[in-house]
């Protein structure tokens, strides 16, 4: 998690910005993912400088040309204000925007290219900017934890997070369902719902760590890896852009992300196309039927947009596909007939494996929601035969508001330990934090997948004194009150 300092340096960058007139909190976030970005850039260019220093060759895939040097943020942050605010705007910024224009399909360019087209520079002054970059230079971001402990908290100051059921996903949480589904260089994967694109980066650094040599083999699997592995939606068009950049960062030079309302477009072009999602989809409550893809509506009729993503996702799954994602509690037990269809066709339909429920302090401080991850395969032939069921207490940080660090209580190591030998899961008791439940009990307890339903808990006997002997200590008590207010009494006497 980030620390108060750093939250302490990104409020004095928000306020210096917002003082600077730029009030929009996402264009904020913007702006500062821009200045992040350029950055960014400059730090892997001395990188593959001082590689290509020590081995003596060229430099590999440099960012910028000689004639460039200037772009550089280590070079432009040392010039005076005026001068670097129209190095930023009239070269800098065009540079970055540029960036793809040359990759991906014929003239439109890498998705980011295109996502950048629009982009905007904002900065309204040489002071503000020279401000700004003077504070971020002061941030060390060499930790990847860091960046993206970056993201979430401004993410988090956005006065309308929490609205329109948009929470952001702690990338611990994040990081935990893509070992739990451990990707593959053969998966295809999507996220309907990705905003900043936190599931595509953490598959994407799953991929590197554990299987590098196959993704980097030769053109064509690094050709894969770059513009056929990674899909995503949104309707919002800054964070595609930032979402852009984020993956563009991680080595993922052209992802498929792309604007899309995914509830209200019929997903006939992307049908059965994935072999994995991974998703924290908006729970917004209701939708107008007029609004959402007749072909969802035909599944299971609702407004309720935690149903209809489910919905989603079945359909955008190949047959043997998996998916991992987080829900509202009210999907494992809600008693619309629409929620007892939807979790009937997981179970009988389809295999659902594991229900995780999550503590509601999880999306704190920004929304107090109790959720639980799902994970299951699409089979169309059902396949379902026991469901893994754990109680997470605890992710690693506090429950309350401020989220503090408590390493000491993380059942995060432990979920993912006993889904690899879960196995060995008939044996533990219902009173214990996993366990596993026969589909036959589920359809008996009508599709109902909440964990209390299942769970037992143990009572422990207390034994208590008698009233007689209560009375008795009640009676001691009352005289050394009398005796106590008679001295006092006679004290004031």
């Amino acid at each position: 998690m980030i620390t108060g300092e750093v939250k302490t340096k990104v409020d004095s960058i928000w306020n210096t910005m917002w003082s600077g007139g730029i009030s929009n909190p996402l264009s904020v976030i913007e702006q500062l993912t821009y200045l992040l970005f350029i950055k960014r850039l400059d730090e892997l260019h001395t990188l593959r400088e001082n590689k290509a220093a020590r081995t003596g060759k060229p430099i590999e895939e440099p960012i910028f040309a000689p004639d460039q040097d200037a772009l550089r943020w280590s070079r432009f942050r040392e010039t005076a204000p005026e001068k670097m605010f129209a190095t930023v705007r009239d070269d800098v910024f065009p540079f970055m925007k540029a960036m793809g224009e040359g990759e991906g399909d014929g003239e439109r360019g890498s998705t980011y290219a295109r996502h950048m087209r629009d982009a905007l520079f904002m900065m309204p002054t040489p002071r503000v900017l020279a401000n700004v970059v003077d504070q971020l230079d002061g941030i060390d971001m060499a930790d990847s934890d860091t960046k993206g402990d970056l993201y979430e908290y401004m993410l988090g100051r956005i006065a309308t997070a929490g609205q329109n059921g948009q929470f952001r996903t702690p990338r611990h949480i994040i990081k935990l369902m893509v070992d739990m589904v451990a990707p593959t260089p053969k998966d295809v994967i999507c996220d309907p719902a990705c905003g900043t694109a936190g599931f595509l980066i953490a598959a994407a650094e799953y991929l590197v760590e554990h299987d590098s040599e196959t993704i980097y083999k030769d053109a064509a699997t690094r050709r894969r890896f770059n513009e056929g592995t990674f899909h995503g939606y949104d309707f919002d068009s800054t964070m595609l852009r930032i979402g852009s950049m984020n993956m563009l960062l991680h080595g993922a030079k052209n992802p498929d992300i792309r604007y899309r309302d995914s509830l209200a477009q019929a997903a006939d072009d992307d049908a059965e196309r994935y072999s994995l999602i991974l998703a924290n989809p908006p729970f917004a409550g209701s939708l107008d039927y007029e609004s959402t893809a007749k072909d969802l509506q035909q599944i299971v009729k609702t407004k309720k947009t935690e149903l209809l993503f489910l919905v989603l996702f079945l359909r955008l799954l190949q047959t043997g596909g998996r998916a991992a994602v987080i829900v509202p509690d009210g999907v494992l037990f809600g008693s619309t007939k629409a929620h007892k269809t939807l979790r009937t066709i997981l179970v009988e339909e389809q295999k659902l494996d594991a229900v995780i429920s999550m503590p509601s302090g999880v999306f704190k401080p920004y929304a107090g929601v109790s959720t639980a991850i799902l994970l299951f395969t699409k089979t169309n032939s059902g396949g379902t035969d026991h469901i893994w069921f754990y109680d997470m207490q605890a992710d690693g940080y506090s429950l309350d508001d401020k989220r503090t660090p408590q390493r000491e209580k993380s059942d995060l190591d432990d979920i993912l330990a006993r889904w690899k030998n879960r196995d060995a899961e008939g044996k533990r008791a219902r009173t214990d934090q996993s366990f596993l439940v026969p589909k036959t009990e589920i359809a008996e307890e009508d599709y109902d997948l909440s964990i209390n339903r299942y769970k037992e808990v143990q009572y422990e006997a207390v034994e208590y004194d008698s009233p007689l002997v209560i009375l008795e200590r009640l009676a001691v008590l009352e005289e050394e009150i009398t005796k106590g207010r008679r001295e006092l009494l006679r004290t004031l006497g």
